[in-house]
């Protein structure tokens, strides 16, 4: 589907230069000479790279639209992980750097989000946030104030949080799964 430069929005997956990329951020500039355009950071979809780009509204680019399917990690062997579709069962091997900088999120039996293009995985998507427990936390300093002091602390996967002085180890906590930042005390 052909859409014009400005009408690119973050997230969107399009074919630039003979390759995939996601739009990740995008800045409408109007300078005072010359027409306006769209200032895009882009990321290669199979290989990571960035490129930053600018769209003049008169430009079309190809959007695509990828597959989108419910799955269930399953296991990993090696630098593979293998996943199996909710709906026909059918699984599907790929490479861990398809999860990327989430990796350390993803749990057994977790519910993820694969996206394909003309049948090849080209991303694994992990739930926005995860309940992890807190196995390690610095004591308290007396003296801080609860507002804006915040100490280190090791989930069970490893993963350092900052949190609040109230966690201690043992407690439960939401995580954001793409910075690996704490959200709050998980509710029992």
């Amino acid at each position: 589907m052909k859409i014009n430069g400005n009408a690119i929005r973050p997230g969107n997956v399009i074919e630039h230069k003979g390759r995939l990329w996601r739009a990740v951020k995008l800045q409408h500039v109007k300078p005072g000479k010359g027409g306006a355009f769209a200032q895009v950071e882009l990321k290669d979809i199979r290989d990571g790279t960035k490129l930053n780009e600018r769209f003049r509204a008169d430009e079309s680019v190809e959007r695509v639209r990828l597959d989108e399917a419910p799955y269930q990690y399953l296991y990993a062997d090696g630098d593979m992980l293998t996943f199996m579709n909710n709906e026909n069962y059918e699984q599907v091997s790929v490479p861990q750097d398809l999860v990327g900088e989430p990796l350390p999120f993803l749990q057994e039996s977790m519910n993820v989000s694969v996206m394909s293009y003309e049948g090849e995985v080209i991303s694994v998507q992990l739930p926005e946030q995860v309940t992890l427990e807190i196995t390690e936390a610095d004591p308290v300093v007396k003296g801080q104030t609860a507002s804006s002091s915040y100490k280190p602390a090791v989930l069970e996967n490893g993963v350092k949080v900052m949190v609040p002085p109230h966690i201690e180890a043992g407690t439960r906590v939401v995580v954001n799964t793409a910075d690996g930042s704490y959200v709050e005390r998980a509710k029992d």
